[in-house]
This record gives structure tokens, sequence and C-alpha cells, in this order.
């Protein structure tokens, strides 16, 4: 993101908001994510297989898909601020719940729960960025926040991997739900729903702001400037993303969920192995997600020739994933299909930026999300039945993967970054 263009880079207000939202980000994975390296010992702990093990992953993304749409509505209606803030406090008490849970059952309803109050978060995110940074920016502020996907299961396989080593599996969730708190008290201090009511926003940078979303407003019809949400679900390109994010998340899901048991049962990765080079794939996938954004904004207009080949090339390196011998090799080819996925996965939320109007952006990105986390209650879940089914090998697994990620961008091939219906309404 470039600074003043009258002189060298300057600090500005909405960097400092999206470094809060990126912690935010950051804590809501790593809360999650524990989960994937906690999963063979929990499963040996409560005495349950593949398949229910699969179930304990899904269950956090059946209360997350369903409350995704409610929770960007909220985020249009109450304001981000308040959404966000109650969103992180109430997912970081079920995360230190569910270090207590003895019984399946019961884990179950409490991962249910925790995945809820997650839902609300992400709405009122994307939405926060919409209005604090202009059109020409927001792919690339939406890049970096969304770099806690790789970030953050990366950070989660090396600390979890730790704390579980030293002191079981119950501690990583009981200690990581306290930090939660202190995030959304720093959202519910310095967030303000409207950037003109923020007293450190500058006049020069509100300015900014404005006259750089001008344009955007300019070139639409009236019906963009006053467009509902329920005129935006009559659109095809909004149910188009919604298919390609579903499609593409049973990859995505499918690969963070197993990762860490594939390592240890297929390839026998000790723990702390594991830990490690479980987290490599993230860490160069970060780096894909910041190219995919800083492309996507350059080539705006062109953002699903962005998505399309990277999507592809990370499922044919997929199946080198799991058809090479050395478990070496894995790991590299792993970290590659890293890369090229979530540079993929950076293009596409530059779409989704350029479809929907910022006013309507908490609902609008939530419905795109939904899609998303549907894949995520499938996705484990179809995996850890499609083990147990081939007894313990993951071949099967990796293929579900392989083919979900290629229909994704076959779907993608259908989006017109123009739409030809109310493209007026709809276009950036």
């Amino acid at each position: 993101m470039s600074g003043d263009t009258s002189g060298g880079f300057k600090w500005k207000l909405r960097y400092s908001i999206l470094a809060i939202l990126w912690t935010g980000w950051l804590f809501s994975f790593l809360d999650r994510m524990v989960m994937s390296v906690a999963l063979p010992f929990i499963g040996r702990d409560l005495h349950i297989n593949a398949t229910m093990q699969g179930g304990i992953l899904s269950a956090f993304f059946a209360g997350y898909a369903l409350f995704q749409i409610p929770g960007g509505m909220l985020a249009d209606k109450f304001g981000s601020r308040k959404v966000m803030a109650l969103a992180i406090a109430w997912w970081s008490i079920f995360t230190s719940l569910t270090g207590l849970m003895a019984s399946y059952p019961i884990m179950l309803l409490c991962r249910c729960v925790f995945g809820v109050g997650e839902a609300c978060f992400p709405g009122a995110s994307w939405k926060t960025i919409a209005t604090y940074f202009p059109p020409k920016q927001r792919a690339t502020a939406t890049a970096i926040q969304s770099s806690v996907n790789t970030l953050g299961p990366a950070i989660a396989s090396l600390v979890a991997a730790g704390i579980i080593a030293a002191y079981g599996w119950r501690s990583v969730f009981i200690t990581l739900g306290f930090p939660g708190f202190l995030v959304a008290l720093a959202i519910w201090v310095y967030i303000k729903d409207k950037p003109s009511e923020h007293p450190h926003m500058s006049s020069q940078e509100l300015t900014e702001l404005q006259a750089e979303s001008a344009p955007s407003t300019a070139k639409s019809t009236t019906v963009n400037s006053g467009i509902t949400f329920k005129e935006l679900l009559k659109t095809p390109i909004l149910w188009q993303m919604v298919l390609i994010w579903f499609l593409f998340d049973i990859t995505f899901w499918g690969f963070v969920s197993w990762l860490p048991s594939y390592l240890m049962k297929i390839r026998k990765f000790t723990l702390l192995q594991t830990g490690i080079n479980g987290s490599i794939p993230f860490f160069v996938g970060t780096v894909g997600m910041l190219v995919g954004g800083y492309l996507s904004d350059r080539l705006k207009g062109q953002r699903k020739w962005v998505f399309i080949p990277n999507a592809l090339i990370a499922g044919f390196l997929l199946y080198m994933t799991y058809s090479v011998e050395s478990a070496q090799m894995a790991v590299v080819y792993q970290s590659i299909s890293a890369f090229f996925m979530f540079i993929a996965f950076a293009a596409f939320w530059g779409l989704v930026i350029d479809a929907v109007p910022a006013h309507i952006m908490g609902s609008g990105s939530a419905t795109v999300n939904f899609g998303g986390q549907v894949a995520g209650f499938i996705s484990p879940f179809v995996m850890g039945y499609l083990i147990d089914r081939a007894k313990g090998s993951f071949n099967g697994a990796f293929i579900f993967l392989i083919i979900a990620i290629v229909a994704s961008a076959v779907v993608a091939l259908t989006v017109q970054q123009k739409p030809p219906v109310a493209a007026a309404a709809l276009a950036r």
C-alpha cells in the first residue's frame, strides 16, 4: 500500500485499523487451527475414529456456516465495531472451554457454539476494510488481513505441538482463549464505524478516502448507490462466487484440517517434526497470499485470470504431494502447492470486492463466505470417511481435494467481470 504521493511513506489511520483486524483474524485462526494438531490426541483420549474426529472439525463449521449471513447483516445494521468485539469475546470463552470437554457429544456442542461466535467476525471485518480503504487498495488490504489464513495454521502448528508435547492437548485450548479478550477490547476502544467520527482521522486522509471512493460511485447507476442486499441476492455473479468459494474451500479446509494427521500417520513424522514441517507450507502460503493481493490490485478487471491458473497448478501439486515416495519431497510439494493456492485465494477476494458495494459489504461478503464454510463443514468429515474407508490411506481424500479445486477454476471461467445484468450497478 502506498503512502502519500506528495512525499515519502506516511502511516495512516487505516493501517492501524488493518493491524487490529489482522490480529483479530490471527487469533480466530489460532483458536480453530490448534484443533488440527490436537485432533489425534483428542481421538485417543475420547476413543473416537477418524470419521468422528472429522465430526469435531465439522461441528465448528456447522455453527460457523449457519451464522455467516446473520453476522454480516448484524454488522450492516448495528456497525462493525460492536459485532467484532462481541464475536471475539464469545469465541475466546469457548476456546478455553474446549480444553475442559470430557465427552464426544459435549465436545461437538462446544465447537458448534464456538463457530457461531467466529461467524460474526468475517463480514464485519470486510465491511471495515471497505469503509476505511479506497477501492484501489482494498484487495491488497484484504490479502494482508487474509494472510492469517496461512500464518494462523503455521503458528498454530508450531505453538500447539510445543504445548501439547509439554502439557497435553487441553492446556493449549485453555490458555489460548485469554488473549482474545485483549483484542476485543482494542476493537471496542479504537475502531469506529464511520471514519469521519474517528478522533485520529486526519482531514487529509479523509479527503483522500472520499476522493478515491467517489469515482467508483460516479461510474455506477443509481441502483449501485442504493442497491439492497435483497437485490444483490438476485445477481448471478454473487452465486457464481458462492459456488467458487465452496469448491475452493473444500480443498482449503481439507488441506488445513488433515495435514498434521497426514504427516504423522502417513509420513511417520513425530509430533515436533509435524509442528515444524506442517508449518512450512503455510509460511510459504503467506508469501503467496501477499503476491496474490498485489497482482489482483494491479490486474483489476482481470482478477479471474490470476485465480484460474494458480488454482489448477495447486491441484496438480497436491497430486504430487501424495504420490511422491519421499516424505521430505511431500513437504516440498505441499509448500509449493500452498504458494499457488493462496495466490488464487487472494485473487478471488478481489473479485468479491469488485462485485459487492461497500454499504452492504457485510451481508454480501458473508454470503460468499457462507459457501466456503459449508465446504468447511463437509470437507473434514468426508475426508475422515474416505480415510476410514481406505483403511488409513489418504489417497482418496487427496483426489477429493484435487477434484474440488479444479472444479472451482472451471466455474471461475464463467464469471464475467463486468456482468451484463446490471453491469453498471455492480462494477467498480
